[in-house]
């Protein structure tokens, strides 16, 4: 369970059951998150997840899980237990886990009274013509030639459809409101269809579906909600919502409030896009590293605090507003800057041989764990006569202000002592093959001679001791801001071809082996790092970048 010390960030919503509670109209709030269970949740919902949850908490109520499970075509037990997980990982827990298959009786009872009162009916129209008589923006829909049939004739009718006598699109029951309405969606809008398809859970049962809009406010009602926290785009849904719920016998009528949804540049939001790219193989699967959903973060090593504290600090709005991905970046490298345990590792590893160091000698380093957290202890680090280091800490002829390693300059090693370069050794195309070095034993951490200042610290791994890793390097998975910007151009076109770079040669620390999937670290100098699942069984650990130790796109897009 989410136990977030900071005090909750005032915002309408908030004010809104601030006013109810203090007003007598509810003595206890009801919240809800209602996915489809048909894909997994990327990092927008995980904004309704907190705020749904977050509300209710605050103010002593609580909050179901319901599955909007009205569409059998793409749902899956699947895509509900992964949504599940998502949730208990972002750190909430449901009062009640509900589904709209719940209710599929006693919605199917509510059309009938609705049937039984005038104000629902079976339009047998196909598709195109109901397209056609709904009229536009700026022109009035027109009546179906169906819409006056007398409750007997649909009655008889909406039963044989939930009988199965008819083919998917044959009918559909509508209710009857107001063809000349302003708003569509008060415009007869379709109840349920005819979907001869069986359902991940009743089966065969029904041959008919309710739609979102029937569902959703009657199951609001069904399980007592107070406040019913839906994403702008069903603002205009909303007199359908309370047409529907005046029109049934319930005495439960909950509120709906729209806010903002929650966007981020540099990638898409949109579940049947996600799904396309995962169907279509520019990612591995849904929990790829660089997909925005919840189990692809998790998997890139970004903590639920992270996220918690992303979604606090952005707000709850009415207006709509994108997101720069470095404020998120920002919020999980603060947090795995006070939590991630420090290491060293080298991701393009050139020799370096201590030439005045003892061949035949080893030894083990204490180094601290976190270096503003003494809590966190410290760890033993190999070193030996021969080092990796990286590649770029090296420079046969520098430019002015590189304070790292050249001909005749010195560095300290992280944690260990002042070295200085005397000579290299290249290949046959030049290239550095080997970097010879002395080091200074009365620079050794802990001694007197530690006191003497070089301007150049660099990190490193033994060559004995050093294990190897693969590390993929993950980047945005787009290369434009707003993937959907352009109309005249598929999102897939902007598909970043530098988003993963794959290191196998990288060579780290031994502790970092001893570390198991979702384990996280702080390369030194380097970044913050995640432990694969897909280490599981191999021989060598794989760790994926969460992100690297600054905001590297920010002066790009400045």
């Amino acid at each position: 369970m989410n136990n977030d010390p900071t005090p909750p960030v005032s915002n309408f919503i908030r004010n809104i059951v601030i006013q109810d509670l203090e007003s007598g109209k509810h003595n206890k709030i009801v919240t809800r998150f209602p996915p489809e269970p048909n894909g997994h949740l990327h990092i927008g919902h995980a904004k309704s997840i907190c705020l749904n949850f977050g509300i209710a908490a605050e103010f002593g109520g609580t909050t179901n899980l319901r599955f909007d499970d009205t569409n059998p075509l793409k749902e899956s037990e699947d895509f509900a237990q992964a949504i599940m997980n998502d949730v208990r990982w972002l750190g909430f827990e449901w009062d009640k886990l509900r589904h709209a298959s719940d209710y599929f009786q006693q919605l199917y009872e509510y059309a009938v009274h609705l049937i039984k009162h005038g104000k629902a009916y079976v339009d047998s129209q196909d598709a195109e013509a109901m397209r056609a008589s709904r009229g536009t923006l700026t022109e009035p829909g027109t009546n179906s030639p169906f819409r006056d049939r007398s409750a007997e004739e649909n009655l008889d009718l909406f039963e044989r459809m939930k009988n199965g006598e008819f083919e998917d699109g044959q009918h559909v029951l509508r209710a009857r409101i107001d063809m000349a309405s302003a708003n569509m969606n008060m415009r007869d809008p379709a109840i349920y269809r005819i979907r001869k398809v069986p359902h991940h859970r009743t089966g065969d049962t029904w041959n008919i579906y309710p739609m979102y809009d029937w569902a959703h406010g009657i199951s609001d009602a069904i399980e007592g909600i107070t406040h019913s926290l839906c994403t702008l785009e069903f603002e205009d849904h909303r007199p359908l919502y309370d047409w529907f719920l005046e029109n049934i016998p319930t005495e439960c009528h909950p509120q709906q409030i729209e806010f903002a949804r929650g966007n981020l540049d540099f990638t898409v939001m949109s579940k049947r896009k996600l799904r396309e790219l995962v169907e279509e193989g520019h990612v591995s699967d849904w929990d790829d590293p660089r997909m925005p959903t919840i189990a692809g973060l998790r998997r890139r090593g970004y903590t639920a605090q992270s996220i918690r504290t992303f979604w606090k600090e952005a707000g709850v709005a009415k207006a709509e507003s994108i997101i720069p991905m470095g404020v998120l970046e920002n919020a999980v490298r603060n947090d795995m800057n006070e939590k991630a345990p420090r290491v060293m590792a080298v991701l393009d590893p050139v020799k370096v041989v201590l030439t005045n160091y003892p061949e035949d000698k080893s030894e083990w380093l204490e180094a601290p764990s976190h270096p503003q957290n003494p809590d966190m202890g410290s760890r033993s680090v190999p070193l030996g006569r021969e080092i990796w280091i990286e590649r770029g800490d090296f420079m046969e002829e520098p430019p002015r202000k590189f304070f790292r390693l050249r001909p005749g300059g010195e560095v300290r090693l992280r944690n260990a002592f002042i070295i200085k370069c005397h000579d290299i050794i290249k290949d046959a195309e030049g290239k550095v093959v080997e970097i010879h070095c002395e080091f200074d034993p009365d620079s050794r951490s802990g001694l007197p001679g530690a006191s003497r200042k070089v301007k150049g610290t660099i990190h490193w791994v033994s060559v004995e001791h050093g294990v190897k890793a693969e590390v993929r390097l993950y980047d945005r998975l787009f290369n434009v801001s707003n993937p959907l910007a352009d109309k005249d151009k598929d999102y897939r076109d902007f598909l970043n071809p530098e988003s993963l770079q794959v290191i196998n040669e990288a060579i780290v620390e031994p502790a970092v082996n001893d570390g198991k999937p979702g384990d996280y670290f702080q390369f030194e100098r380097v970044g913050y790092f995640a432990i694969d699942p897909d280490s599981e069984g191999t021989k060598h650990t794989i760790l994926n970048r969460t992100v690297s130790l600054r905001d590297s796109w920010a002066k790009l897009n400045r």
